[in-house]
């Protein structure tokens, strides 16, 4: 039995309803509540949570799902609260107990404190932002990925708690161009591939 944390960080705020990412966390819901051999609990951030109660989802889960729409290059404010509170009180209580270093010697062995070793996180994003402003020599983002640019902090976030990356998938132009229909089914293909046709799933490596 493999348990799945699901974090939907889709932010119901201004012009934003949060559609999207509520349908990638209905659709991940779906997905492992039909395979054998998966738990699954599920927090959205729009609605009042326990904040011991999402440390205790953080220890108990094989794996973390984050899925996160990416509102001026960063995370929506609601989401980085969630992760400030949770992992402050994850402190000596299952996430991390420390930076890793020591005083006799600080300047080495940091990000080695965290508590979730053996753990993985898979990471899905939204967009409004076209993939080809990632990939087209002078496009916006200098051809640097989702994952080694806007969220390589993210990534060292998770590493910095001992989780291991999964290969993660992004979506782009959810605004102007959406397509949600095969999104939709895109996802639904990863997650056949990173869970189930895999006997070791993919690591990521950031």
């Amino acid at each position: 039995m493999k348990n799945i944390f699901v974090i939907n960080g889709g932010q119901v705020f201004g012009h934003s309803g949060g559609k999207f990412n509520q349908s990638i966390t209905e659709e991940t819901h779906k997905f492992f509540s039909e395979q054998p051999g998966f738990e699954v609990r599920v927090t959205d951030i729009n609605n009042p949570y326990d904040i011991q109660e999402q440390v205790t989802n953080y220890n108990w889960a094989d794996v973390v799902i984050y899925h996160t729409p990416v509102w001026w290059f960063q995370l929506p404010h609601d989401f980085k609260k969630f992760i400030d509170v949770v992992f402050t009180a994850g402190h000596n209580n299952g996430i991390y107990k420390s930076d890793g270093r020591s005083s006799d010697n600080p300047g080495i062995n940091y990000g080695t404190g965290g508590m979730l070793h053996g753990k993985k996180y898979m990471l899905t994003t939204s967009w409004n932002a076209p993939k080809e402003a990632f990939t087209i020599p002078g496009e916006f983002f200098n051809q640097k990925s989702v994952d080694e640019g806007v969220m390589f902090g993210f990534h060292r976030m998770n590493a910095f708690t001992g989780m291991k990356p999964l290969e993660g998938i992004h979506f782009h132009d959810v605004e102007k161009n959406a397509d949600v229909v095969n999104d939709l089914k895109r996802y639904k293909a990863h997650l056949n591939k990173i869970f189930i046709k895999q006997e070791t799933p993919l690591e990521l490596t950031v």
